[in-house]
C-alpha cells in the first residue's frame, strides 16, 4: 500500500484492506486465522514482514504466525517471549494511538531481552522519516471491552520496513490500528470456535460413550443369566416393577407385559413381607419368597442399588434377583437334622427342650414366706413384683398398665402349673414323659432292624394321638416326651391313657406281632424352672408310675 493522505486514499488500497480482512475473518481454523493476520499485512498494509505474537494461557507470547520472509519464518516461529518483555516494549517508545513505535535510537536498551525478533538489513536513513532496520512498530490486539475499552490482550502485531521506506503517516497508523482490531476480533472468534469445536468432539465422544454404555447395560441386563428387574423408587409407585429381563420372567413364569403391573410387594410371600419392607433400598440384600404364576412361591436372593441419571433425576431401583431354591432347601435338611431325630423324623433332645425353655421363664410360679425379702434384696431394693426387679432378672416390659400392683408389667404370658393332686381347673403346660417297657428285649431277640421298626411306629402312634400344635419328641433310646399346653390334671391323665392304650396295639414287623409298654410321668412346666427341672420332674414321676404296676403288666400294660 503507498502512502497516501486523507482524504485521497485510493479506492483499490480500500479494496485490498478490505479482501485481506474478509480473508483473515473466513479462516477455517485458529491457525489459519492467525496465518492469515500475518498475511494480510504483507499483502494489504504493505509491510515486507509480520509477526502475530499470541498471549499463551501461561501468560507469555509465543510467535504463532510469521509473513515475508521465510528464513525469519523457519527461524523465529514458535519461539517465546516473557510477558514481562512485552510489557516493557509496550509501555515505551512513542504512542502512536494504541501503536507503539520505538525508533533505532531507544530500541538498543531492547537488543538483551527474550522477545524473539528478526533484523533486517539496509542502509542508513538519508531523510528524517525514512524507516531504520531497527526501528520498531508494535500493534496490540484486545479483546472488546465494555463500552468501546480496551479489553484484555491477546497478542500483539510487529511489523517491519515498509515497502516505501518510510515510517507510516497518519493513514498507515489508522489503517493498522483498525487493522489490528479487526484481527483481534477474529482471533478471539476463531478461538471461540475452536473451543466450540472441541466442545462438540467431546460431547458427541461422550454420546457415544454413553450410548455404548447404555448398550452394554442393556444386552447385560436383558440376557443376564439371573433375574434383573428396574423399580420406581420413592413416591406413591415406590417398588412397581418398569422393566424385567427374560431371565426373572421364566423364573416366575410371568410374561414382562404382566410383571410390569406389580411391585415384590405384591409378588412377595405374606410371611416374608417384613424382610422385604426391612431392606434398606441403598444396596440392601435380603432372601427371601417370591410368587409364581402357578401359585408356588421360589426361594431368592435379592440384592437392590440405586441407579440415578447425570443430573440427579429420577432415581430407580435396580434388582438383581438370584434363584436359591437348592441352597435352602439343603440349609433346611440341614437344620432339620439338627434339630430331629434321624430315625423317627420327630425333634430331637436339643429342640425339646429350645421350645419348652422359649415357654419359661425366670419369674417364680409362686413366692414361698420370707422369698420377697430376699428378691427385694436381690434386686437392689424393689419388690420381686416391681418392674425394675423384673427388668433385672432379663424380663422385657414397657410401662405399669394394670389396675393392681405392677399388673401386666411386660408382654411374656408367664406358665403356670396346677397344684395339688386334684384338678383345680388351672390349665397348663403338661409334660408327659414315655418309656417303653420291654424293648430292650425285642432288640435281643430280633435285632436293631426289628427295634428300629418298633420305635418308628410308637413315634407314629404318639403323633397321631396329640392334638396339632403339641410337640412329640424322641430323647435317646426308647424315650419320647410329649409337650402339651393347655391341659388340665385331668386331662392330662386322659391323654396318657389314651397315648399308652395306641402303644400296646400290636406292631407288626416282618410278619410277627410285637408288643411293648409304655410308662408315663406327667409333669408341669411353669416360670421359674429350667427345662432340664422339668424333663427330671416329669421322668421321676414315670419312674414312680412305672414301679406301682406289677412287673408282668409292665409289657403289654
Amino acid at each position: 500500500m503507498e502512502t497516501e493522505s486523507e482524504p485521497y486514499v485510493r479506492l483499490a488500497t480500500l479494496r485490498q484492506l478490505h479482501q485481506v480482512m474478509a480473508d483473515m475473518n473466513t479462516a477455517r481454523s485458529l491457525a489459519d486465522t492467525l496465518q492469515n493476520v500475518a498475511d494480510g499485512i504483507v499483502t494489504g498494509l504493505g509491510y515486507e514482514l509480520a509477526a502475530v505474537n499470541l498471549v499463551r494461557p501461561d501468560g507469555d507470547l509465543v510467535v504463532a504466525a510469521l509473513a515475508g520472509n521465510s528464513a525469519a519464518e523457519a527461524l523465529i516461529t514458535g519461539r517465546v517471549g516473557s510477558r514481562a518483555s512485552w510489557d516493557r516494549r509496550l509501555n515505551m517508545g512513542e504512542a502512536w494511538g494504541d501503536l507503539r513505535f520505538i525508533p533505532h535510537t531507544e530500541g538498543w536498551v531492547l537488543d538483551e531481552d527474550d522477545v524473539p525478533q528478526w533484523y533486517t538489513e539496509g542502509p542508513e536513513p538519508r531523510f528524517e522519516d525514512e524507516w531504520h532496520p531497527s526501528d520498531r512498530l508494535f500493534a496490540p490486539m484486545y479483546t472488546p471491552g465494555v463500552q468501546g475499552g480496551s479489553g484484555e490482550l491477546i497478542g500483539v502485531i510487529s511489523v517491519d520496513r515498509p515497502r516505501n521506506g518510510r515510517r507510516p503517516g497518519a493513514w498507515g497508523r489508522e489503517a493498522l490500528q483498525m487493522y489490528a482490531f479487526q484481527a483481534a476480533i477474529a482471533i478471539s472468534n476463531a478461538r471461540l470456535r475452536a473451543n466450540m469445536q472441541r466442545a462438540l468432539v467431546r460431547l458427541e465422544r461422550e454420546q457415544q460413550a454413553l450410548r455404548a454404555s447404555e448398550e452394554s447395560f442393556r444386552q447385560a441386563f436383558e440376557y443376564a443369566p439371573s433375574g434383573m428387574a428396574i423399580a420406581e423408587m420413592g413416591g406413591e409407585q415406590h417398588g412397581r416393577i418398569l422393566r424385567t429381563n427374560d431371565a426373572l420372567c421364566r423364573l416366575l413364569g410371568r410374561p414382562a407385559s404382566a410383571m410390569r403391573r406389580y411391585s415384590f410387594s405384591d409378588l412377595v410371600h405374606p410371611e416374608d413381607i417384613g424382610t422385604l419392607l426391612r431392606t434398606s433400598a441403598e444396596g440392601g440384600r435380603a432372601e427371601l419368597r417370591l410368587g409364581r404364576r402357578d401359585g408356588t412361591y421360589v426361594w431368592v436372593s435379592l440384592r437392590n442399588s440405586v441407579v440415578a441419571d447425570a443430573a440427579d433425576g429420577p432415581r430407580f431401583l435396580l434388582t438383581h434377583v438370584e434363584e436359591i431354591e437348592e441352597r435352602k432347601r439343603r440349609e433346611l435338611q440341614l437344620a432339620h437334622r439338627a434339630s430331629h431325630d434321624s430315625l423317627t423324623g420327630l425333634p430331637n433332645s436339643a429342640e425339646l427342650r429350645s421350645r419348652l425353655s422359649a415357654r419359661l421363664c425366670q419369674r417364680p410360679q409362686s413366692l414361698p414366706p420370707g422369698a420377697a425379702a430376699s428378691l427385694d434384696a436381690a434386686y437392689g431394693g424393689y419388690g420381686a413384683d416391681h418392674p425394675a426387679a423384673y427388668e433385672a432378672s432379663g424380663h422385657a416390659f414397657d410401662f405399669y398398665a394394670g389396675p393392681g400392683p405392677y399388673d401386666a408389667f411386660d408382654h411374656h404370658v408367664h406358665t403356670v402349673a396346677p397344684e395339688g393332686e386334684t384338678d383345680d381347673g388351672t390349665k397348663g403346660l403338661a409334660v408327659l414323659f414315655c418309656d417303653l417297657d420291654g424293648f430292650k428285649s425285642i432288640n435281643d431277640r430280633f435285632g436293631h432292624n426289628a427295634g428300629d421298626a418298633v420305635l418308628i411306629e410308637v413315634a407314629q402312634r404318639l403323633t397321631r394321638g396329640v392334638r396339632d400344635g403339641d410337640t412329640v419328641a424322641r430323647l435317646g433310646g426308647d424315650e419320647f416326651v410329649v409337650l402339651a399346653d393347655g391341659l388340665g390334671m385331668a386331662d392330662a391323665q386322659d391323654l396318657a391313657v389314651r397315648l399308652r392304650n395306641e402303644i400296646i396295639q400290636p406292631i407288626r414287623v416282618d410278619g410277627r406281632a410285637m408288643r411293648v409298654g409304655a410308662s408315663f410321668g406327667i409333669g408341669w412346666a411353669h416360670c421359674g424352672m429350667t427345662a432340664d427341672e422339668v424333663l427330671k420332674s416329669a421322668d421321676e414321676r414315670m419312674y414312680v408310675e412305672k414301679r406301682s404296676r406289677p412287673k408282668q403288666h409292665r409289657r403289654a400294660g
